[in-house]
């Protein structure tokens, strides 16, 4: 535990926090803190917790990074704690709040480009802290607790509320979507999924309860909320009529109705007053919640006194005081259940369902899932696959008790559902001199799915040429000549405005003694690879012949990334994961 393995007798105990954390390691502040619960509060303090601090030996200073929505709320407490002097083991408390965009500092911190300039960040949801702590840099971020929650609801101007039965009338999230979706009967705004905790998670729930058939419904919906999507939840707050003329009600360019927390409803109401406020509807089915994590940022560089002024700031925020100044700001801290004047003032009123207890929070794979489907339905995908077809893949896979092929097949299959009829995907197989002296064969053209072709679309002849691939009997793996082939014609026929991709499936190395080299690949690869136009290489290697080091090398000389998995399952989850990489580098 380095330079502080205990913290000051002052902290005392409390109840233990109800939604224990996955990952990241056990620190003493989190030991400590056991008074912290997840559900944003902290159980009760002893008075002795809170009162003047007699008297300051020093000071002692900490920076906090959190979102835009709760530095505010922070800053006062800091400002409550420095009049009051708070103190640490003597020292007074020297707080500093800085608003950032949590996805922003996610970025940053994921990337591991220096130590970071603040001990302590509280982005408003624990998909950031896991993004990070699942990440490929080197940065540490330790969670120690939530210090408040606020669900999400969609929120309509009064007029759009009424028509919908507000407040008595209640939805699912589907019911909710799609109803405001049909034939442009409101329009409905979110924030970027991909830089807004409350839009993702919404869109993950949205997922979640309405997929079916092939699963294009989740996408279709996905498509039409980002033609009204902003880049920031501040952005998206601003697209609200600021009255009820015919003139801000009518401007297609003001939402109606909004996906957002009932922290932003509050906060907007409480400055818009009658003339723009909103009424909120809490889905029947659950409300995903921001959670407000309080999470140390590189543990073991801070000094004793940094790592106890961090536990004494959360200890502020649970406390009485700490907990009506962000009730004041319009945060739930009281275990989830909301005081009833928090949800009335923005916009919630019985029988909306605002007290049930928050929606069961997404995994990491539903999360990865949804916002690689948002990717992909944004920008819209030109993918060329390109799947092993070599005899191993006739290989049982032993935790399925099915061939590799088969089980590729499925995840693959699975995969093509989440893309749209806009989406263009194609699909080539390979293993040894399949056509002539070609390793590969091109099954389908990489065109649009929506598209007519016969009695069907091309979805379903691709569909059925997936199903259709089986092992070629005798067929070694041709990796290398393929693989410049898919990435030869893909970057000949980039098309601008679309997220081009190829996606190479194999079980093993190259087998084809006969094809160019491995350094030869990789620089004609680099040759072809042009930043204006990317093409990412996706390669994933299956099962235990395969070479984790060969296909990285192959990929990153696209800028694309490979991947090893022991489960063919498992290629669906990759690709998507692959997709939002690929994203954030800019392809």
């Amino acid at each position: 535990m380095g330079r502080h393995s205990s913290m000051p007798d002052e902290y005392g105990t409390a109840a233990a926090a109800p939604r224990p954390r996955s990952r990241g390691r056990t620190v003493a502040i989190a030991t400590a803190l056991v008074l912290v619960v997840a559900a944003g509060t902290a159980a009760v303090v002893r008075p002795e917790l809170i009162g003047l601090g007699g008297g300051c030996e020093d000071e002692v200073h900490l920076d906090v990074v959190a979102s835009p929505d709760v530095a505010t709320a922070l800053r006062e407490a800091a400002e409550h704690a420095r009049r009051e002097k708070l103190t640490s083991d003597g020292n007074c408390l020297d707080v500093a709040v800085t608003a950032r965009d949590a996805y922003k500092v996610a970025d940053t911190l994921r990337a591991g480009k220096g130590a970071a300039d603040f001990q302590v960040w509280v982005p408003d949801s624990d998909v950031w802290v896991q993004r990070v702590i699942t990440g490929t840099g080197d940065a540490e971020v330790t969670p120690a607790g939530n210090v408040a929650s606020s669900p999400i609801g969609v929120g309509m101007v009064p007029a759009a509320a009424k028509s919908f039965g507000w407040p008595r009338k209640t939805y699912t999230w589907a019911q909710l979507t799609g109803a405001a979706m049909q034939d442009d009967k409101l329009r409905l705004g979110a924030a970027d999924p991909a830089r807004s905790a409350s839009g993702l998670l919404a869109l993950t729930k949205l997922a979640a309860t309405s997929k079916k058939g092939d699963g294009t419904q989740a996408a279709s919906m996905a498509k039409s909320l980002s033609q009204r999507t902003s880049d920031s939840d501040a952005q998206l707050m601003d697209t609200v009529p600021r009255d009820n003329s015919g003139t801000e009600q009518g401007n297609p360019r003001r939402n109606e109705a909004l996906i957002l927390s009932e922290q932003a409803a509050y906060a907007h109401n409480r400055e818009a007053g009658e003339a723009g406020s909103v009424d909120l509807f809490y889905p029947k089915d659950g409300s995903p919640a921001l959670d407000y994590p309080y999470s140390l940022v590189g543990e073991d560089r801070l000094s004793t006194d940094e790592s106890r002024a961090a536990g004494r700031f959360i200890t502020l925020l649970g406390a009485p005081e700490g907990r009506s100044i962000l009730e004041r700001h319009g945060f739930r801290t009281d275990g989830g259940r909301s005081p009833a004047t928090v949800a009335s003032r923005a916009g919630g009123r019985s029988p909306q369902p605002y007290a049930r207890a928050a929606a069961k929070a997404p995994t990491e794979e539903q999360v990865e899932e949804t916002l690689g489907m948002w990717t992909i339905t944004v920008q819209s995908a030109r993918i060329t696959t390109v799947v092993d077809a070599s005899a191993s893949m006739g290989n049982i896979v032993p935790s399925r008790g099915e061939s590799r092929m088969e089980v590729t097949k499925a995840s693959m299959l699975a995969a093509l559902s989440t893309f749209t009829p806009e989406d263009e995907i194609g699909l080539w197989e390979f293993a040894t001199f399949l056509d002539g002296d070609r390793d590969y064969k091109k099954l389908v053209p990489t065109e649009r799915l929506g598209d007519h072709v016969g009695s069907g679309t091309r979805r379903d002849r691709l569909a059925a040429a997936f199903t259709a691939l089986q092992p070629v009997p005798g067929g070694a793996t041709g990796l290398y000549d393929t693989t410049l082939a898919a990435y030869k014609e893909a970057t000949s026929s980039y098309k601008s405005g679309r997220f081009n991709a190829v996606v190479v499936v194999t079980d093993g190395v190259n087998e084809d003694e006969g094809s160019i080299s491995r350094e030869s690949l990789i620089k004609k690869l680099g040759d072809l690879t042009d930043p204006d136009h990317p093409v990412p290489l996706i390669v994933i290697a299956v099962g235990p012949d395969t070479d984790k080091r060969e296909v990285e090398q192959v990929a990153e000389a696209t800028g694309g990334s490979g991947h090893q998995v022991s489960d063919p399952a498992d290629i669906q989850q990759v690709i998507l994961k692959a997709i939002i990489e690929a994203g954030a580098k800019g392809n």
